[in-house]
């Protein structure tokens, strides 16, 4: 599916979002028209939001407030909303961002709006898995680093079958038979027993001078 770079999504809430603001501004000039009254949801937690600490313990996550008959002093900014009302005869003054309303609902025409709540930013950011052990010559690469080469595996050197009529070259006398020889650097190396036989009797190893010597 195409990304949608334009974020149509966003631009229809920013939308709807005025039509709210539309609808309380001309409530907070004009009055309530007719039978017409709101129920507005909004997070409690979110950014901006302003109220008592009473209220904050009471609705921990979410609240609903209704804009109907006990309401004062309707404010509308552009970005929020402030008001007054009586919880349990107590008056309290409100501040919800229009960011925080995740429902906006008029029941007496069955009008409603539902926001999606934007994902907030995490406060640490997700730490980067250790690079996969890369196999024989693939390069290792990690976050913010040059790629380095892994040494590549050692290669088992088949047997070489000696020419007709000429004797096969045996190992030396002290070295063990089938074992791999090392021998010191840049002159002999040793190799991987562990690697799969390319002919049916297996791999036999064999010193390098001697195969020198031999071709």
């Amino acid at each position: 599916m195409p990304k949608d770079i334009l974020r149509y999504d966003l631009m229809v809430q920013e939308a709807l979002k005025g039509v709210v603001r539309k609808i309380l501004s001309d409530a907070a000039r004009d009055g309530l028209p007719g039978e017409h009254h709101f129920y507005v949801t909004f997070r409690t937690t979110a950014p901006g939001v302003r109220m008592s600490q009473r209220l904050r313990d009471k609705h921990p996550d979410e609240m609903t407030i209704v804009l109907q008959h006990q309401f004062w002093d309707l404010s509308i900014g552009e970005h929020a909303f402030e008001v007054g009302l009586s919880f349990s005869g107590v008056p309290e003054r409100l501040l919800v961002p229009f960011d925080a309303i995740t429902t906006f609902f008029d029941p007496s025409v069955q009008f409603g709006l539902k926001f999606e709540t934007q994902a907030e930013p995490e406060e640490t950011a997700a730490q980067p898995e250790p690079p996969a052990a890369a196999g024989p010559g693939k390069a290792l690469r990690g976050a913010g680093s040059e790629p380095s080469l892994a040494a590549p595996a050692p290669v088992a050197l088949p047997a070489r079958k000696p020419a007709a009529g000429l004797p096969a070259i045996k190992p030396k006398p002290d070295e063990a038979p089938g074992a791999g020889a090392s021998r010191s650097a840049g002159k002999d190396a040793a190799v991987n027993a562990g690697q799969p036989d390319d002919e049916a009797g297996g791999a036999q190893v064999v010193s390098l001078d001697s195969f020198r010597k031999k071709t």
